[in-house]
């Protein structure tokens, strides 16, 4: 039985067919970005307080001004079924069972009536599309289902290269579909003529705007979260747009390879927010200590994607609930041995520069 998320990611390899795996696992291009959203994580080394007083201690916290069992929130993750039969209603059930927020992907592949019979709290994860109105009836069928926040991405107005799927001959099966986005009204293809660009002149036409996030901002019923940010300037901006939390994300290196860890530029987007909004991390932690880094540079929760899904693959809710609760068994053991009682004693003085050689 696997143990660590480790052993769930080497296992899910062994079960998945080749196509579904580069699907999972790949990123953009050469993946650079997606290595580096780990290896960043082991450049950070931890400085523990001595003789702290830690009886009693939890691991409580507050995620969008509610009060939380831990710092952990389930990624959105699109096409479920892909990893298994129960796909999303099976993660759903993993993350209530550990008490950890959901973020719905936009390309669920389960339809949201059925995950939302389910308890817990779920947030949905928005693309926004051509016009308006569209994605409000995106909104509109999210919010009936029971979410509590909108988490719009806004670093992929296109998909990137991914070399690795296209050469496993990656597509999605008749079974599988994106159930919320297949139903909706889409705007006619431009029409290119000679010498135009199929992605400036085609695909980037329908790309959002400022002004259709202050539009939408405004026109959401529920809180909107930032998914995607990376720069400090932005997230002035966003959270003077009227955003009302900011997720430090690279897309887990599966748009555009080269972009920095996000846990590189996460203290710097948290020093320009200065506390207007929460700040989440989402890229690359695979253990709890890597949990109390993200916490310790400015993060209120971080987000957990592929390693939900190597648990989900190997043994459904179960495996999912496994890897959730390994990330808080892991975190509690990291925050008692750095004299850490609660999650607000995790403070930047807690971590330093790890050089990773031994004197």
């Amino acid at each position: 039985m696997p143990l660590t998320l480790s052993d769930f990611e080497v296992a899910a390899a062994k079960q998945l067919p080749p196509d579904a795996l580069a699907y999972l696992e790949g990123g953009a291009e050469a993946e650079h970005s997606v290595a580096e959203n780990r290896a960043a994580f082991a450049r950070i080394g931890l400085l523990p307080k001595l003789l702290t007083p830690c009886a009693g201690g939890h691991t409580r916290t507050r995620i969008l001004g509610c009060a939380a069992a831990h710092p952990i929130i389930v990624a959105p993750m699109a096409f479920q079924l892909l990893f298994h039969p129960d796909g999303e209603t099976a993660t759903a059930m993993a993350a209530a069972a550990q008490d950890a927020p959901m973020v719905l992907s936009c390309q669920t592949s389960t339809p949201p009536e059925d995950i939302a019979t389910i308890p817990g709290r779920r947030w949905f994860q928005l693309y926004m599309q051509g016009n308006h109105d569209t994605t409000m009836m995106l909104v509109d069928r999210a919010v009936n289902c029971g979410a509590e926040a909108l988490v719009v991405t806004l670093d992929a107005p296109i998909n990137g290269l991914r070399d690795r799927e296209v050469a496993a001959g990656f597509a999605l099966p008749a079974e599988v579909r994106p159930v919320m986005l297949d139903v909706l009204p889409q705007p006619p293809r431009p029409q290119l003529q000679e010498g135009q660009s199929v992605v400036f002149d085609g695909m980037m036409v329908f790309a959002p705007t400022w002004a259709d996030l202050l539009r939408l901002i405004k026109d959401s019923p529920v809180p909107v979260i930032i998914k995607g940010c990376l720069r400090p300037a932005d997230a002035t901006r966003l959270v003077e747009a009227g955003a009302q939390g900011i997720i430090v994300s690279n897309h887990g290196g599966r748009v555009l390879d080269t972009l920095p860890a996000p846990i590189t530029r996460l203290a710097g987007v948290a020093k320009a927010v200065a506390g207007a909004v929460p700040v989440y991390l989402d890229g690359g932690v695979r253990r709890g200590s890597d949990v109390f880094k993200a916490l310790a540079l400015g993060a209120e929760a971080v987000l957990v994607g592929r390693p939900v899904m190597h648990g989900l693959t190997v043994n459904g809710a179960r495996g999912a609930s496994q890897v959730l609760r390994r990330l808080r068994d892991e975190l509690e053991v990291t925050m008692a041995l750095c004299g850490c009682a609660t999650v607000a004693d995790i403070t930047p003085d807690a971590v330093t520069e790890f050089s990773g050689t031994c004197s």
